[in-house]
């Protein structure tokens, strides 16, 4: 299947993230290519973007993407939490501007073989990087009821976590819980009829918190935006992208504490923690335009964060 995925906020985020057409721009996800060609094609010839992803399908359609873009582009198959590293391995020190989107792109979500999508069947997988790491089929075929029940309430904030995650072990006591099209009817079984009428898909939160698990997304999040920040030239802007709302609290938790000058408790009479604001948050989140909306329905969770380097 060929690599489509639509960019979401695109222009908010490209007109945000620019402050020197001739400076240093990194993409951290990549995805499609969607904003690191966007971006590219405002940039002087001089300037440089360079574009992460883990998933090597995203990095070969971004290659295509930005094939024609007449200022020089790095891409490489990383995760962002080896931002860091990355720098040190180009030599580059600091980036005008840093963007994360974070989230499953539509081509992993269109693509049943990804076993991402709990609207059609396929493999449970759900890795960005399929050469590495546990897959969802491990996450739900060998984790703990109690595991379980833990992944699916935190990162899907699942109010029927617990009779899922029972209903997943009984299940598999049957046979192993091997594609996507097992599980969402596993999942349906559990949440009571009456319940399953409003709302979202019955699978959307139990789907979304194995694959939160499978990549570690929550984890890597914070020191990732951090590691951004303090990689950004003064004036420099970072740029998150946020689906829900536990990546969102993330994203605004790091912002505030990265714009805090002292962090110590409040009764010490002295600062001791030694900590320096380096960032400058906007307060509100940026959100798609009705346009976009409907163009795009997938865009209606979005929230775009905006930071600027002290």
């Amino acid at each position: 299947m060929e690599f489509h995925h639509v960019s979401v906020l695109r222009k908010e985020t490209i007109d945000n993230m620019i402050t020197d057409l001739h400076g240093v721009y990194v993409d951290c996800t990549l995805g499609g290519g969607g904003h690191s060609r966007a971006l590219a094609d405002r940039l002087a010839d001089d300037a440089v973007i360079i574009g992460l992803d883990q998933d090597a399908d995203a990095v070969a359609a971004a290659t295509a993407q930005l094939s024609q873009a007449k200022c020089r582009h790095i891409l490489v198959q990383r995760n962002f939490s080896q931002l860091e590293q990355v720098f040190l391995e180009l030599g580059i020190s600091e980036a005008d501007g840093i963007m994360f989107d974070l989230g499953v792109s539509s081509y992993q979500l269109d693509t049943p073989e990804r076993g991402f999508s709990y609207m059609q069947d396929g493999p449970l997988d759900m890795r960005m990087d399929r050469s590495r790491g546990k897959s969802a089929y491990d996450v739900v075929n060998t984790y703990s009821q109690e595991e379980l029940y833990r992944v699916i309430r935190e990162y899907g904030e699942e109010r029927w976590a617990k009779r899922i995650s029972e209903f997943i072990v009984a299940g598999r006591c049957e046979k192993a819980i091997e594609r996507t099209g097992d599980l969402v009817t596993i999942i349906k079984k559990a949440i009571p009829a009456g319940a399953r009428k409003d709302g979202p898909h019955p699978a959307k939160r139990t789907f979304q918190a194995i694959r939160i698990e499978v990549n570690d997304e929550l984890g890597i999040l914070k020191n990732a935006l951090e590691c951004a920040a303090q990689h950004l030239k003064p004036g420099g802007h970072i740029c998150v992208i946020t689906f829900h709302s536990l990546e969102d609290r993330i994203t605004k938790q790091t912002f505030r504490l990265l714009a805090t000058d002292c962090i110590c408790p409040p009764d010490l009479p002295v600062c001791v923690c030694h900590h320096h604001a380096i960032l400058k948050a906007k307060n509100r989140a940026i959100s798609p335009s009705d346009g976009e909306l409907n163009e795009n329905p997938r865009a209606r969770s979005a929230k775009l964060r905006v930071g600027i380097r002290k």
